[in-house]
């Protein structure tokens, strides 16, 4: 990584608006494999009451990245609802093209991955190959026992659990 400043801040619901505004990228990113189509209004569609749900859940967070002060993605972290998986889960982590590459996406998903004692949960679509190969990379480096798990929810959502070392 540069030697840039990188801060991963958590978001109060004053910042609801922002979190909103960075997921337009990170949709249109992912609507070509999605298939999704932008709303009436030129937007794509976000379900409010989940987005709101970041600043009211135990344990859910909205997190701006910042790069020597400026906004250069998001990482939302969710408590898993899945039965049977008692895990964070890491939900979704973007970060802005002009950011990407210099490893900055990478460190902060091994920190949070690695943080706390609890099993983190990873997802991401195959068809997403930027994502797969990403996360292939993170998780096969990360210090913590990395399992495949099957998942009855959505068949296309390739999924792991990252659990507590066992000493």
């Amino acid at each position: 990584m540069s030697d840039a400043t990188v801060e991963l801040v958590e978001t109060g619901p004053e910042h609801a608006e922002l979190i909103r505004n960075l997921y337009q990228f990170y949709a249109y990113e992912s609507s070509d494999w999605e298939q999704e189509d932008v709303e009436v209004d030129g937007r794509f569609y976000i379900h409010d009451e989940h987005l709101a749900r970041y600043w009211q859940e135990p344990q859910w967070s909205a997190n701006l990245i910042l790069v020597d002060g400026f906004i250069a993605g998001f990482l939302l972290i969710e408590r898993s609802e899945l039965p049977g998986i008692d895990a964070l889960e890491l939900a979704d982590l973007f970060v802005l093209k002009k950011y990407r590459r210099l490893g900055i996406g990478r460190a902060l998903a091994t920190q949070v991955l690695t943080s706390g004692e609890g099993n983190w949960l990873v997802r991401f679509y195959g068809q997403d190959e930027t994502a797969a190969a990403f996360w292939r990379t993170v998780l096969d480096q990360l210090p913590r026992p990395v399992h495949a798990i099957e998942v009855d929810d959505d068949p296309q959502l390739q999924n792991f659990l990252v659990t507590r070392a066992r000493h």
